[in-house]
């Protein structure tokens, strides 16, 4: 095998970066590449040393993430009030993290590609790849940040198999598209080789189309057989510098029941008005700001689902204040008859963890509170509908929307305020993963962001509106209200941990392989 040298693993490394940052949304959203991107780095690190595959799977992973997530500077900085000398470093310390993942998907490429037969390891390394992005969702918090199936959810009819082992199984096949061509470059068995390893990769990726067209065609026909709810969305587009300054409060209010009180002219006429994260920027509680609210859905007879902050006591016996990050749905009274909050918190945005030793972060979070987490429990309901409220980034984990659904949400919305971002990448990744959740889950979405991108998902991943972004807006629409239980919902979800798992089974394969090799030595 020809030896690697550092100036073609490096530019193997660049041509990967490139290509994913073309490929994904937010960069140049050009689909086709997912299917090329990675086999640059693959046969780049399967040719080389085992130093090599660490560091140039580290540095793939640098790249890529760090033009993912370039963002977090101007929210750490405008709206954190963290100088660069700390937001930088900031940035830098999480896209190493998220690039160690990267790197352990490269060494294991390296040892399953080395150690195991060609049809072996053309299977392993997408498990791999699903393994490492699943273990990231959840350690230290949890960031599964854009991957590399979410890169098709601009075309929702490849998307549909989702419902089955979520955007995991997306990234499934994308992979083994791309380790299957890295195979093919360094595999020396021949014309019947390669077709070995062609052969079963073509057979499930007909399969895959084949069940996702015939889901395209029976969900497409039964659209008008099912229930549905009118919703209205209203963007505010309030400054985030701005909005929660206490002279700004009424304007913002007022401003949100004009806003609605035109949608309600409409036709046809909303069942439910849904406001962004926060959109409240008070705390509701006997606030006098309430009273203009609730005279709103009390004529309007309307029901209206908002953001709001919230605080409870700890007990009866202590003082101490409990702060959420919450959703409140008022009937046509005026009364809030239900409330859920957030149940995954932004680190460093809506708590500091070890707060007594990085107490320097705390400007971080003193314009929303210091916040604890909600829970998943009944949800809220609105005429025909139960809805599963996803509140900000919750939207980026599959498993809040599926656990929702689970408790019997018939409808999810995702309330946020991407004010945070700018005019960056991030609204359109988060737009894109949010897709994920209505195909995975088969539920309408609908997402009412401060500054967009607001929109209505229908349970395809179709986008029936979508708002501009930094504009005033609103819109009603139509929904489906579906009561189906996934595949995914019901146990495709364990797809990606049996990933992990058979990514376990293959390392401790290769270590006894290693030993059994030894032992004849």
């Amino acid at each position: 095998m020809k030896v690697l040298t550092t100036r073609s693993g490096l530019l193997a490394t660049g041509a990967t970066i490139l290509l994913l940052w073309l490929a994904l949304p937010g960069g140049g959203g050009l689909w086709p590449l997912l299917a090329v991107a990675c086999v640059p780095l693959l046969v780049c690190v399967c040719r080389g040393t085992r130093l090599q595959a660490l560091g140039f799977g580290f540095l793939a992973g640098f790249g890529h993430f760090l033009l993912q997530l370039y963002w977090i500077v101007f929210v750490l900085g405008h709206y954190g009030g963290l100088p660069l000398i700390f937001s930088v470093p900031a940035l830098l310390l999480l896209v190493c993290y998220m690039a160690a993942s990267v790197m352990a998907f490269s060494l294991l490429a390296q040892l399953f590609v080395r150690r195991f037969p060609a049809g072996l390891s053309l299977w392993l390394l997408p498990c791999a790849w699903v393994g490492v992005d699943w273990l990231r969702s959840f350690l230290f918090s949890g960031f599964p940040w854009m991957d590399l199936g979410y890169g098709l959810a601009g075309l929702p009819v490849l998307l549909q198999s989702a419902d089955i082992w979520g955007h995991y199984g997306l990234t499934f096949l994308l992979v083994l598209l791309n380790s299957l061509l890295a195979l093919l470059i360094i595999n020396r068995e021949g014309r019947r080789g390669a077709l070995r390893l062609m052969v079963p990769v073509c057979l499930l990726l007909a399969m895959v189309a084949v069940y996702s067209g015939e889901r395209w065609q029976q969900l497409q026909s039964g659209v008008l057989e099912r229930e549905s709810l009118v919703v209205a969305v209203v963007q505010g587009n309030v400054d985030q510098s701005q909005k929660w300054l206490p002279a700004r409060q009424q304007e913002t209010v007022l401003d949100y029941i004009e806003q609605s009180r035109q949608l309600m002219h409409a036709l046809p006429r909303p069942d439910l008005v849904i406001w962004p994260e926060t959109a409240l920027p008070f705390y509701p509680l006997a606030h006098p700001l309430l009273e203009p609210l609730q005279r709103f859905v009390s004529q309007e007879q309307v029901m209206l689902l908002t953001g709001a902050p919230w605080y409870e006591q700890k007990s009866d016996s202590q003082r101490e204040m409990k702060f959420f990050n919450s959703s409140l749905l008022f009937d046509s009274t005026g009364e809030i008859v239900a409330r859920t909050s957030k149940t995954h918190l932004v680190p460093f945005g809506e708590y500091v963890p070890l707060k007594r030793f990085l107490s320097f972060l705390e400007p971080l979070v003193e314009a929303v509170g210091d916040f604890s987490p909600g829970k998943i429990h009944a949800p809220p309901a609105c005429q025909k509908a139960s809805i599963g409220v996803l509140v900000c980034f919750e939207s980026i984990f599959p498993d809040i929307s599926r656990k929702w659904v689970d408790a019997g949400a018939t409808l999810l919305v995702n309330m946020t305020n991407d004010a945070w971002y700018g005019r960056s990448s991030a609204p359109h990744q988060t737009l894109a993963m949010t897709r994920l959740r209505a195909v995975e889950t088969r539920r309408s979405v609908v997402r009412s962001a401060n500054t967009g991108f607001s929109a209505f998902i229908d349970p395809l991943g179709r986008l029936q509106q979508l708002s501009p972004l930094f504009v005033h807006w609103g819109a009603g629409e139509r929904v489906e209200i579906m009561a189906e239980r996934t595949l995914f919902v019901r146990g495709g979800y364990l797809f990606a941990p049996a990933c992990f798992v058979l990514t376990i089974f293959g390392g401790g394969g290769v270590l006894l392989r290693r030993w059994a090799g030894e032992r004849k030595g």
